[in-house]
């Protein structure tokens, strides 16, 4: 196995183990509030995370931004509360998200928090002057992980809407509400130094 491929299964690994649920739960709890035929948004949506913390990782695999991992610890859930709150306070009468500037606002900025978590994965591997190739071998397989779990998500929205008739509502108000409370425990270990 090259060296490029090793880059791109420790980025997909890093998104899809089941270890590092708190990125499975961010990702989760951003689509949350969308529904299927959101589909669009949701595409941007991902799309603004990926920039956020494309750019994070980039700025920390060159040594220009620090990455200190308690805060990161910490940072990382509380970016689950805020977007879990805002599903439930944003979501309106007619069934969708009303402010979809806010959410893409919300994934960019958040996006650049979680790319703190990424970097200090991707430094560790890192051999070697050139960091183009792997970053972007890196990355790619970050992307390529957090798709399939996007389209795992969706697919268990439309057995939910569509087979069982379930309401988008409930939805968004159960995956936002157990990210928080999920992600608030992770929140309270990280305050406690893991304890």
């Amino acid at each position: 196995m090259d060296n490029l491929t090793s880059f791109f299964i420790n980025g997909w690994e890093h998104i899809v183990d089941i270890n590092a649920y708190d990125h499975l739960l961010f990702v989760m709890t951003l689509c949350a509030a969308f529904k299927l035929e959101q589909w669009k948004q949701i595409l941007v949506i991902i799309t603004a995370f990926t920039i956020g913390h494309s750019g994070t990782l980039i700025l920390s695999a060159l040594d220009i931004i620090p990455a200190n991992s308690k805060l990161i610890d910490m940072l990382i859930p509380f970016t689950i509360m805020i977007t879990a709150i805002a599903n439930i306070i944003n979501y309106n009468k007619h069934g969708k998200f009303s402010d979809t500037k806010l959410k893409y606002g919300i994934a960019l900025i958040f996006g650049l928090i979680h790319g703190l978590a990424f970097a200090s994965n991707f430094k560790f591997m890192l051999f070697g002057d050139s960091i183009l190739m792997p970053l972007l071998a890196f990355n790619i397989g970050i992307e390529m992980g957090q798709i399939f779990i996007v389209l795992l998500f969706m697919f268990s929205l439309w057995v939910y809407t569509k087979m069982i008739r379930g309401e988008h509502f409930k939805w968004n108000l159960f995956v936002s509400g157990a990210g928080f409370g999920i992600a608030a425990t992770i929140f309270l270990n990280a305050i406690n130094g893991g304890a």
